[in-house]
């Protein structure tokens, strides 16, 4: 459930690109998975297309944005800061047009990976996929997309997390279920309990509008005869293997517009009666609802003895200007966590 603005509806623009040649000499991941192009956005971001065996209907892309001095010979390695949008639009340039953290990232020696997650693919390896085949982010996430950076592009094993919505709960749920993979994970208005009672059903409604057809019991399974999955899943019952890395977590809670909403007068005018119904149904009830899941797995983490960084923040819709914002305060923790250094 992600927005592209506070109004929803502002598209990502497109980028002059360059081709770079050399692609098709990147060494594969452990299953295959393969760099086939890259072009050169701009200075110090790069943008690679995947052919890989974990996603096989599509080439999903990844956006790199370089540090300074980075080259593929170069004879040190950078610590590396994966990056996730939300399911919404699914797209690895959601970060660099609707936030500041291409300004961010340029001032610190870190490595920022931005990979594609699929619109409303749930940061999983499908169970069931209608039709058969196979789906799988999880794999090209943590697997594909680590293996490539770190075996071609010089990234480290240093690594954290960051992710919004659907993206938040993924940067969680593969924190816990790859230890070791992350040293540190942010997550702004990610679904933190995915099976607390009437969360499944809210996940169902928020797949209801996908153009791809997605749904809950394709990615998990059903939430009561395949509960063993998704309790395998949710950050909620995860929360064990979570202790020893990092944890910084933001929601609003209230499901009322905040300081950084645009007005419903606003709104309204903008996109019209179904519009602004939508915007205050996903902005609004739907920050509300993983407002109660985040608030879960606080009291969760912290009842265990695990340290975190909690922002429930009240008034907020379920947008990318709270993210920014977020992001910032984070972003201290998550440099000190890979020892990266400002310039």
């Amino acid at each position: 459930m992600t927005r592209r603005a506070a109004l929803g509806g502002v598209a990502l623009s497109s980028m002059f690109t360059v081709l770079r040649p050399g692609a098709a000499h990147a060494a594969p991941s452990d299953t295959g998975a393969q760099v086939i192009a890259e072009e050169e956005v701009r200075a110090r971001t790069l943008d690679l297309t995947i052919d890989t065996p974990s996603i096989p209907f599509m080439k999903p892309k990844v956006r790199l944005f370089l540090p300074r001095g980075w080259s593929k010979n170069a004879g040190r390695t950078w610590p590396v800061l994966y990056v996730y949008g939300g399911g919404g639009e699914g797209d690895y340039q959601g970060w660099d047009v609707m936030t500041d953290l291409k300004d961010w990232a340029a001032a610190w020696d870190v490595l920022v990976v931005m990979p594609e997650g699929g619109v409303a693919a749930g940061f999983t390896d499908w169970l069931r996929p209608r039709g058969g085949g196979v789906v799988n982010w999880e794999t090209f996430h943590t697997t594909d997309v680590v293996q490539l950076v770190q075996r071609n592009y010089r990234g480290g094993t240093r690594r954290a997390v960051m992710g919004i919505s659907s993206g938040g709960q993924g940067a969680v749920t593969y924190a816990a279920r790859h230890k070791g993979l992350f040293k540190y994970v942010a997550s702004f208005s990610g679904i933190l309990h995915m099976t607390k009672p009437g969360i499944p059903t809210m996940m169902q409604l928020a797949d209801l509008g996908s153009p791809t057809g997605a749904s809950p019991e394709q990615k998990w399974g059903d939430p009561v005869k395949d509960r063993a999955n998704w309790l395998t899943h949710d950050p909620y019952y995860l929360a064990p293997n979570l202790r020893g890395v990092g944890l910084y977590v933001s929601t609003g809670t209230t499901g009322r517009a905040g300081p950084l909403d645009a007005s419903f007068a606003d709104v309204l005018e903008q996109m019209g009666v179904a519009g602004a119904a939508q915007f205050q149904v996903v902005g609004g009830v739907g920050e509300r609802l993983v407002g109660v899941t985040v608030k879960s797995f606080v009291a969760r983490i912290r009842a265990l003895g695990i340290p975190c960084r909690a922002h429930l923040y009240g008034d907020g819709m379920h947008n990318w200007a709270y993210w920014n914002r977020e992001f910032h305060t984070a972003w201290p923790y998550l440099m000190k966590a890979l020892g990266a250094r400002k310039y």
